[in-house]
């Protein structure tokens, strides 16, 4: 009930964000990302409800050829990446989030994630579903990933409950820091 109230509160912040004065700058995460070993394929997501817009930074890894995938939603709270440019088409899920055809699915090395909520522990609330950390769980198993959380600094909070299942960052970028 804790996280549901937060939750609320959280995205009732954000939905008052100012995006285009809160922009993150993308120089930093390019940075995060360039020095990487493991960093040729980046896993990104379509931005919905006033979340941190990652296509623009997603589009200079396209150019600079860097292999580009965003999340497909699938049955049981499952999901997976699949292979995207920009030239590609996006069909839009039951949730109303535009995604890619299931065509190459894809294991990033990198993955930017979006968020509800953070604190200082790179601990992430996301929307409930627990997508992400299924996703997250199943990846580490096959590679070693690099996960940045993407969030306004508006949406930190001193403390975030935690349960065995949920997963934290690697770092979190907001439009004013970087937490490691």
């Amino acid at each position: 009930m804790l996280k549901n109230n937060l939750r609320k509160k959280i995205l009732n912040i954000r939905s008052k964000v100012d995006t285009l004065k809160n922009k993150i700058d993308f120089k930093k995460i390019f940075q995060l990302i360039k020095n990487q070993k493991n960093n040729k394929i980046i896993g990104g997501y379509f931005p919905v409800s006033n979340e941190i817009d990652d296509l623009e930074i997603l589009n200079i890894f396209e150019k600079k050829k860097y292999k580009i995938c965003l999340p497909v939603v699938k049955k049981n709270f499952d999901m997976d990446f699949y292979s995207f440019s920009f030239n590609d088409p996006l069909i839009v899920n039951k949730f109303g989030i535009p995604e890619p055809k299931k065509k190459n699915l894809l294991y990033p090395d990198i993955i930017l994630i979006p968020m509800v909520a953070f604190d200082k522990n790179l601990n992430r609330l996301g929307y409930g579903g627990g997508y992400y950390d299924r996703l997250i769980e199943k990846l580490t198993k096959k590679k070693n990933i690099v996960k940045i959380g993407l969030a306004f600094s508006k949406q930190r909070i001193r403390y975030l409950p935690v349960s065995k299942y949920d997963k934290k960052m690697d770092y979190i970028v907001t439009e004013k820091y970087i937490l490691k």
